[in-house]
């Protein structure tokens, strides 16, 4: 069994060798050649029973070569059998609750804030048909239902940082499937699966791709469980673009490194945040009494790259004066992001709820990247230092002082 940097360099590339190449290839057909109708037709018939393989790939809506290489260097490095790619991170979290709850009729979901603002709001929508019960992690079991198909969680959860006992989840669960969205831990420093979740969810777009120019969404989990989520795939049309199998695969080589050197970023970046005035609460598992179960070296190799951060003053202004750190959605990439949940991420999540998940509506999000700490830093303090005196020019409506203009 390899370790976890030679499984991410090596994973699904065992055919390389055997075509004749070295780099990974792309597949861009949206059709093969079937000499042999009826055998193409009991490959057809194979996929849409959910096989991982057939004789012929017959329609790249089906089956692509290049997305099944990412799919099986995925699932080796969350530990599972199989792994089943998606067009979005969306796109993967609606087959899920498809797979699990439609599917079998079971359509009560229990899910445990905070979570990603997008899934969130796909569970309350009422959209695919089902009923979610909102619960914390103690409350799992209370609020599983006969009717209850699916668990919902996130840890580290988006956005601030909560850590949950994937284990303890599972336990209260019962029979019941777990999926976790593993987006920001990564498989680099967790694996779900290990600790008895049923699915592992990733937005690839995030840390899998790493940077900041592919859209993606993954599933790991065990063969059983992956039938069911090609066969969603297949029918609703969520495929992965080969090209973005290709270049989340091709992330998946320096995934480890990434993780790891911005991780050294963050832990740094939080004790420097924790201490400075123009913060009040500072989110990372590396911070004191953040980790009070103990999960850090347990269930996590690492803290990892996301924090969270209040400000004292409107965040807003404190993201308009940042000149190096980019502001926008999304993370896991080589560069440093920010981001304010209550007005993007978490927009349509109730106030209410939002709030009382620990998501403040002064919190800032960060996902720190691979340029030097000393950087950010500069350009973290600036900004939540103050603008200069001459560009105040008279209180907001929100009460906060804002900045005349940018210097």
């Amino acid at each position: 069994m390899t370790r976890l940097r030679t499984t991410a360099v090596h994973g699904g590339r065992d055919d390389l060798a055997d075509l004749g190449v070295h780099a990974l290839p792309i597949d861009l057909s949206t059709t093969y050649p079937i000499p042999d109708q009826t055998e193409g037709g009991y490959a057809l018939q194979a996929f849409a029973e959910g096989a991982a393989h057939a004789t012929s790939p017959v329609y790249s809506r089906l089956h692509n070569p290049t997305v099944a290489r990412f799919e099986q260097a995925l699932a080796a490095l969350e530990g599972t059998s199989a792994a089943v790619a998606f067009g979005s991170g969306m796109a993967a979290v609606t087959a899920v609750v498809q797979a699990a709850c439609v599917l079998t009729g079971k359509t009560h979901v229990v899910a445990v804030r905070p979570i990603y603002g997008g899934t969130d709001h796909l569970l309350s929508s009422g959209l695919l048909g089902v009923r979610t019960t909102y619960a914390t992690a103690d409350e799992v079991a209370d609020a599983i239902t006969p009717e209850t198909g699916l668990v919902v969680v996130e840890t580290p959860a988006n956005p601030n940082l909560d850590l949950l006992d994937i284990a303890a989840v599972v336990a209260r669960a019962g029979d019941v499937p777990v999926v976790v969205d593993n987006t920001f831990a990564t498989p680099v420093l967790q694996n779900p699966a290990a600790h008895g979740a049923t699915y592992v969810l990733h937005s690839g777009t995030k840390y899998l791709g790493g940077h900041g120019d592919v859209l993606g969404g993954v599933v790991a989990c065990d063969e059983e469980h992956a039938a069911p989520l090609r066969q969603v795939r297949i029918i609703t049309g969520a495929v992965l673009h080969p090209l973005g199998g290709y270049l989340m695969h091709r992330g998946l080589a320096t995934l480890p490194l990434r993780v790891e050197a911005a991780q050294r970023g963050a832990v740094e970046l939080a004790a420097r945040l924790d201490a400075h005035p123009g913060t009040g609460l500072v989110r990372h598992p590396s911070l004191p009494g953040a980790d009070p179960a103990g999960l850090i070296g347990t269930q996590m190799r690492g803290p990892g790259a996301m924090l969270a951060f209040t400000t004292r003053e409107d965040p807003a202004a404190v993201v308009r004066r940042l000149r190096l750190v980019t502001p926008a959605v999304s993370l896991g990439s080589v560069d440093t992001l920010i981001e304010h949940p209550a007005a993007l991420t978490h927009r349509l999540v109730p106030d209410a709820a939002r709030e009382a998940s620990g998501v403040p509506a002064n919190l800032l999000r960060l996902s720190v990247g691979l340029e030097d700490v000393e950087d950010i830093w500069d350009d973290l303090d600036q900004a939540l230092s103050g603008p200069c005196e001459q560009d105040y020019i008279k209180p907001s409506s929100s009460g906060f002082r804002e900045p005349a203009a940018s210097h």
